[in-house]
């Protein structure tokens, strides 16, 4: 079984916020686009903390029902 997480997600850079995030500090996935093993996602309040790493194909599913459902307010 392939490891799915990063014990320190600050060894990578090109962290990004999604655009739906606010400026006011609070909680905020970040994700890292070009990793070859998926789609890393961190808690932006814990740089150093773990990581995630997503299959791109699981995270292609999961961006597409979330603006399907935005898009049905």
């Amino acid at each position: 079984m392939t490891d799915r997480t990063l014990p320190d997600a600050s060894a990578l850079t090109g962290w990004r916020k999604s655009t739906y995030s606010g400026n006011e500090g609070g909680s905020c996935v970040e994700v890292l686009d070009g990793h070859p093993s998926g789609v890393p996602v961190r808690d932006s309040k814990a740089p150093h903390g773990p990581a995630l790493i997503i299959p791109a194909t699981s995270w292609t599913s999961f961006v597409s029902a979330v603006k399907g459902d935005l898009l049905a307010l």
